[in-house]
């Protein structure tokens, strides 16, 4: 039941977070008349930067924003995978402590990597003539859409005759504020992540509420909460529910230990479960110096935290190219710093 109940807590905070990125980028995008779509879609090199970039940035934040990007269409196949590759997810705030310097290094490098590899990436798919199959349809932006801002007369007005959608979306918004704020969702300390969670469930709360009727129903209703919202909630809760039942019963760390001779193989292989937590244990061995450079950078690559699980709702099938890449990578990577004595 601890299980349970601690795992729906962190469902419920990941899809709202997701749901929060999903509609500011939309937002924008609509408020943009679709200018910054083509801004990022015209130059790769800065799709690539921008998606290693978030992925570098400690926690699993930015891997939320890249999934919504890609989502959305504005970045490519290759992208998303380099910004999983240079994503080490809650573990970086671990490394940070322990070892800031060759932490710091190591983001550095794996944010290089995410930049080369999603090139490579992209055109190892195109020559193999492999399609992913996310298909997401964004509602068309209107020639009538380009502010979807009302101004204040038109929102009180809009708010004297509420409609139930925005109702229930602001209730919402507003109970998962107070959830935050008063720790019951999410961080449970005052720090960056919590404040950054209330910033921008307060700027999509100015959203909701100056948002046109049409912007509402067509782009946030039908096709960000009825189309996404749902499976990416159970996406999200049922794989943290089994991994942390792995984690209890089937004594995934103690495989691992056991097995000292595959520890660089073994360090990619746990790689693959998208969760915060087992790859601490390659962070502490790591900082007591009994695994080398290489073995933390293959692990580095091919985990992502918690940032594969919005996209698992979407694409099962591209999350696991990501990953068969990632895990690719990762080894080779790893088996290349380990010849020469990394």
């Amino acid at each position: 039941m601890e299980l349970f109940i601690y795992n729906l807590e962190h469902a419920t905070m990941i899809t709202i977070f997701v749901f929060v990125m999903m509609v500011f980028i939309d937002y924008l995008s609509v408020f943009t008349q679709g200018k910054m779509d083509r801004l990022i879609k015209r130059n790769k090199f800065f799709q690539y930067s921008i998606a290693s970039f978030l992925g570098a940035t400690p926690g699993c934040l930015g891997a939320f924003m890249s999934v919504s990007l890609y989502t959305h269409g504005l970045i490519s196949f290759g992208a998303i995978t380099g910004c999983m590759i240079a994503t080490s997810g809650d573990e970086a705030f671990v490394m940070l402590a322990m070892f800031p310097h060759k932490a710091l290094l190591l983001f550095l490098f794996l944010f290089i990597l995410g930049i080369i590899f999603a090139y490579l990436v992209d055109k190892a798919i195109a020559t193999l003539k492999i399609k992913p199959s996310l298909k997401c349809e964004i509602p068309s932006i209107h020639q009538d859409e380009s502010c979807c801002c009302l101004t204040f007369k038109e929102t009180i007005e809009h708010l004297r005759r509420i409609s139930f959608n925005r109702f229930l979306i602001l209730f919402i918004l507003v109970v998962s504020l107070l959830g935050f704020i008063l720790g019951i969702i999410g961080p449970h300390n005052w720090g960056w992540k919590r404040i950054t969670f209330i910033s921008l469930i307060l700027l999509v709360i100015f959203m909701i509420l100056t948002s046109s009727e049409h912007y509402l129903e067509k782009h946030i209703w039908e096709h960000i909460i009825k189309k996404h919202l749902g499976r990416v909630f159970i996406w999200t809760f049922s794989a943290l529910l089994l991994v942390d039942v792995g984690l209890k019963f089937w004594n995934l760390e103690g495989f691992v230990k056991s097995h000292m001779f595959l520890i660089l193989i073994s360090a990619s292989l746990l790689g693959i479960i998208p969760e915060s937590g087992p790859h601490l244990m390659f962070v502490t061995m790591f900082s007591k110096g009994l695994i080398p450079f290489s073995v933390l950078v293959a692990n580095s690559i091919v985990q992502d935290g918690h940032g594969m699980l919005p996209l698992l709702s979407y694409s099962f099938k591209d999350s696991i190219l990501i990953k068969i890449f990632n895990l690719l990578i990762g080894l080779g990577i790893g088996f290349f710093l380990h010849s020469l004595g990394l």
